[in-house]
């Protein structure tokens, strides 16, 4: 008697298991795709910010009148975040080895 409603017991369990197994994929798929755009965003960030750069220095070097502190300090901030954007790649692959390297 005690056993139908134990099999009904592990039944609707195993339901809410895969439920939640379920929402828990389409959490994770979530996540990654705003990480995913997050990194695409700071990339294009990154691009703009080194175009413009290039621009700054090619106008000084034609002799137009730019300021020579505005292009430098455009410069640096665009050397600072490709290091940082360098650093974050290597920080991405060494994670990515990490759990590569892990046993299941």
């Amino acid at each position: 008697m005690p056993i139908p409603s134990v099999a009904l017991s592990q039944l609707q369990n195993a339901q809410q298991i895969a439920g939640a197994s379920k929402n828990n994929a389409a959490q994770t798929d979530k996540a990654g795709q705003a990480f995913g755009s997050a990194l695409n965003g700071a990339l294009n960030s990154l691009s703009q910010m080194q175009a413009s750069s290039d621009s700054a220095i090619q106008q000084l070097a034609a002799g137009e009148n730019v300021d020579l502190h505005q292009v430098m300090i455009g410069a640096e901030q665009t050397d600072i975040a490709f290091r940082v954007a360098i650093s974050m790649r290597d920080k991405l692959v060494e994670a990515y080895h990490e759990v590569m390297r892990m046993q299941v």
